[in-house]
């Protein structure tokens, strides 16, 4: 199987302040949401950046990036696996992510 078109880490722990910000698992929704990464898209860099809004654009016009809608689903069903488990871990829920690109 070839790498992937689009790659980028896993979170690290969500960093909560704790005390009366948010709850938890809505603090890490809205912190995945705008979590930066240095991501690759067909091997070009692309500097520390906010990944989902990233991965917005890449599903809406796959072909500006030079990849296909299969791939960027793909760079999709990766955030929502990696960042995924990082939610839970916070007693959040995948499926708020999976929301989130469907707005």
């Amino acid at each position: 199987m070839s790498d992937p078109a689009v790659t980028f880490p896993a979170p690290r722990r969500i960093p909560y302040p704790g005390g009366c910000v948010l709850e938890p698992g809505p603090y890490a929704l809205d912190y995945l949401l705008s979590w930066p990464a240095v991501l690759t898209v067909n091997r070009k860099p692309y500097p520390e950046q906010p990944v989902y809004p990233l991965i917005r654009e890449l599903l809406a016009d796959p072909a500006a990036h030079g990849l296909t809608l299969t791939e960027a689903q793909a760079a999709r069903d990766r955030f929502l696996e990696l960042a995924g488990q990082a939610l839970e871990a916070e007693g959040g829920d995948r499926r708020w992510l999976e929301r989130e690109f469907g707005r």
